[in-house]
C-alpha cells in the first residue's frame, strides 16, 4: 500500500510542477511573460486556459497534501514504539588480569629492570 501511495505522490508532484509551470506569469517586473493571444472567446481562450490550470493546480494541490498525510500515517504505523536509545544492546566489558584472564603470550619477553648501578644510557646532567 505504501509503494502506490509513493508512487501517486511522485506522478502528483511531477504533475504539479508542470502545471504551475504551464501558468503564464503575472507578475511583469522583468517585462517578460505577458501580452499577446487569447482575444476572442474560442474554446480555449487565455482566461479558460487560466481558470483551468488554476483549477487543476488546485485539485492536484489537495490530492498532494493528502498523500503526504497519509505516507505519514503509513510510516507511523510501520515505526516500533520506543525509544532508541532502547534498542542498544550493552557491550560486554574486556578481559583484564583483574578478570583473572591473563594476558595472551606474545612470544616476546617483557623488558627486564637492569641492576641500579648500571650507568644509563643516556648521561645525567650533573
Amino acid at each position: 500500500m505504501e509503494n502506490i501511495l509513493l508512487v501517486i505522490h511522485t506522478l502528483v508532484a511531477v504533475a504539479l510542477v508542470g502545471v504551475v509551470l504551464l501558468q503564464r506569469s503575472e507578475g511583469g517586473a522583468l517585462g517578460i511573460g505577458g501580452g499577446g493571444g487569447g482575444a476572442g472567446g474560442g474554446m480555449f481562450s487565455s482566461r479558460t486556459a487560466a481558470n483551468l490550470l488554476t483549477r487543476a493546480t488546485g485539485i492536484l494541490a489537495v490530492i498532494f497534501f493528502l498523500s503526504s498525510i497519509g505516507l505519514t500515517v503509513i510510516h507511523t504505523n510501520d515505526r516500533n514504539p520506543g525509544s532508541i536509545v532502547d534498542r542498544i544492546t550493552p557491550v560486554a566489558p574486556l578481559n583484564t588480569e583483574a578478570d583473572g584472564v591473563a594476558e595472551p603470550d606474545l612470544g616476546v619477553a617483557p623488558p627486564t629492570a637492569g641492576p641500579a648501578d648500571e650507568e644509563p644510557a643516556v648521561p645525567r646532567p650533573e
